[in-house]
Formats: C-alpha cells, structure tokens, sequence
C-alpha cells in the first residue's frame, strides 16, 4: 500500500469511527433532561471536534514519518485540489457506511436524539416526523407520543423519506423544515472540519 493509499485509509478510519463515537456519545444524552440537552450537545460536539483533530494529528505524523521513510510522497507537495479529492473520497465512503446504521446498538436512542434536536431547531407546537422505513420502526406512533409528552410539543408521523437514515421535521403547513438525517449530519460535519485536516495533512497546527 502506497502512502497516499494510507492517507486515505487513516482518514477514512477518523471520520467513520468519529460517526460511530457521537452514536454513542448519544445514549448518554439521551437520559437527560430535556432542558440540559442543548448545552450538553454543545460540549459534546466540542469534544468530537478534538478527538477527530487529535487523530488526524496522529495520523498525520505517521503517514509523514513513512513518506520520508520510503522516498514516495512528500505531504507538502499536496495540491487543493488532490486534497479536495482525498477528503471526498474519505467522507463518501463515511456515507456509505452510514447505511448501516439502523444495525447499531441501540438505535432507537439514536432516532430519538434526531428528533429532539429538530424539534429543539423549529421550535413549533406540532410537527410532523419524516423518516426512512427502518428508523419509522424504531420510532412508533408509541415512541412519537413520548417524545411529544417530553418536549412539548405534537408529533405524528409524515410521508417516509426516499432515501437517507433518521428524520426530517416540518411543520404542517411545510413552511419550516429541518434535515436531521446521519448523512446531513456528516455533510455539516464535512464542512467544519475540511480547512483543520487540510492544515494537519500540511503539518500546521489546526
């Protein structure tokens, strides 16, 4: 395997096992109060951000050591667009395996976290819960009476989602709406997270 392989292979391991990392991270918001749950989410998504950057450091370091190593690649002589190409690759293939993800431990917590921060984003007195067919069966009519009771607010279940895994909140008059899929999520991650690897992959402080 060449270096640039196992640039890629690292960063792939970084984003996939960060994805994995916040579902559990989830489970123990999840017991929360609903009122803790905005703060709680801001400290944990901090520290998913360190935790990432910390590995791509590492990363970072032994893919160099093995570049100087075996004459074969030397990271500063990356351009942007190898680069763009190198994190596309990497967060495609985190998306791909986000299909898997209603076989995670667990998922229902992991559906009902989605909800909460949707109904915490539209702030509305009724919505309706969009999602794809195995996250519906996790989330119930039973389990969206529940979470209504808890947050305040009216929740029944709207149209399936075509594609993507967890849920899409609106309101009835589909005037608001927000996207809380786990390929969303990683999307929004992506774009936070791109300008920091790009400077560790250079061997600059994020």
């Amino acid at each position: 395997m060449n270096p640039e392989q196992s640039d890629i292979r690292a960063l792939e391991r970084a984003i996939i096992g960060d994805v994995k990392e916040e579902a559990d991270h989830v489970l123990a918001d999840a017991r929360a109060r609903a009122e803790d749950i905005r703060r709680q989410a801001d400290e944990r998504a901090q520290a998913e951000r360190d935790k990432i950057l910390q590995r791509a450091r590492l990363e970072a370091e032994t893919l160099r050591g093995q570049a100087a190593a075996a004459a074969q690649l030397d990271a500063q002589t990356l351009t942007l667009k190898r680069r763009e190409q190198l994190l596309e690759r990497v967060f495609a293939e985190a998306r791909r395996q986000l299909t898997s993800a209603p076989q995670w431990p667990d998922y229902e917590q992991i559906a009902r976290r989605l909800v909460r921060e949707a109904v915490e984003r539209l702030e509305a007195d009724e919505l309706l819960v969009h999602a794809d067919e195995r996250t519906r069966r996790v989330l119930s009519d039973e389990v969206l009476e529940d979470l209504g009771n808890e947050l305040g607010v009216h929740l029944r279940a709207g149209e399936p989602l075509a594609r993507g895994s967890g849920v899409v909140l609106e309101t009835p008059d589909g005037h608001r709406r927000y996207d809380n899929t786990l390929e969303t999520r990683l999307t929004r991650m992506q774009g936070g997270l791109r300008a920091s690897v790009y400077r560790i992959l250079m061997g600059e402080t994020p």
